[in-house]
């Protein structure tokens, strides 16, 4: 299933919204360099980055260690104390929030920024832009946190907006379930295009993030790929927080504009 828009429409332009949209593009492309495909090896400065500025659990359960890439490009990071000084690496609690605005590729980045925009503007306009800022960080630390516990020895970089948009996911479907969602659907070669229920499409992706987080849990995240956790993490917090920053009464207005 893939989401083109939605059926709420925004009180507001969407500033907050357009805003980290922009700098996780602006973030990819002028302070990442990065290109169409997942981390081109080739490129020094993506790879640097993701040194710096991904997070690593075992750096953020190690502390004073920092982990840098081995002889064996495809086996995990190495971690040592001394390893700070030598490479002048950022603190390691700076990479929470700095790895929120990385991505590991085009597609990764356009994914992300698709589910930002689709969702995101209801989710910001229910709660004001100071707060959805506010709302935004902390489903990215939460989706954080998670993915730590599940593997907190794990050598590896997490990056991604993803853990905050699940956030704002986990947010959505509790203000909004019977929204609809103009949602492509792919079968095999072909397509068709259906009008949903948020419930359904954000439902079906959060069992998705358990059932493929239960399966790669044998390995805690250590060996990379989709940190899965960070998703359920993100999501968790959007839908047990959500009512603490949303307000009621704005809700009811974009509800009753949508319908």
């Amino acid at each position: 299933m893939f989401p083109l828009k939605d059926n709420i429409p925004t009180i507001r332009f969407p500033v907050v919204t357009v805003t980290l949209i922009a700098l996780n593009v602006i973030a990819y492309f002028f302070w990442q360099r990065g290109g169409i495909t997942l981390g081109d090896p080739s490129n020094p400065h993506f790879n640097e980055n993701l040194v710096r500025y991904a997070t690593i659990p075992f750096e953020l359960t190690h502390s004073g260690e920092q982990c840098i890439p081995g002889a064996d490009p495809n086996a995990q990071y190495v971690c040592s104390a001394a390893y700070g000084a030598r490479y002048d690496l950022p603190p390691t609690y700076l990479t929470a929030f700095t790895a929120m605005f990385m991505h590991g590729g085009l597609l990764h980045l356009g994914g992300n920024m698709l589910f930002l925009w689709i969702f995101g503007n209801n989710v910001e306009d229910s709660m004001g832009r100071v707060r959805f800022v506010a709302f935004y960080l902390l489903g990215g630390l939460a989706a954080t946190l998670l993915q730590v516990l599940v593997g907190p020895d794990a050598r590896v970089p997490n990056l991604g907006a993803s853990g905050a948009i699940a956030g704002v996911l986990g947010g959505y479907i509790v203000l909004f379930p019977r929204a609809r969602v103009v949602t492509v659907i792919f079968i095999v070669f072909f397509f068709t295009i259906l009008e949903l229920p948020a419930l359904l499409i954000l439902g079906f992706w959060f069992v998705q993030q358990l059932l493929f987080g239960y399966f790669d849990l044998d390995t805690g995240g250590a060996a990379g790929g989709v940190a899965y956790f960070a998703h359920i993490g993100g999501f968790a917090f959007g839908l047990l927080a959500i009512k603490l920053f949303a307000d009621e009464r704005k809700r009811r207005q974009q509800i009753a504009t949508g319908f």
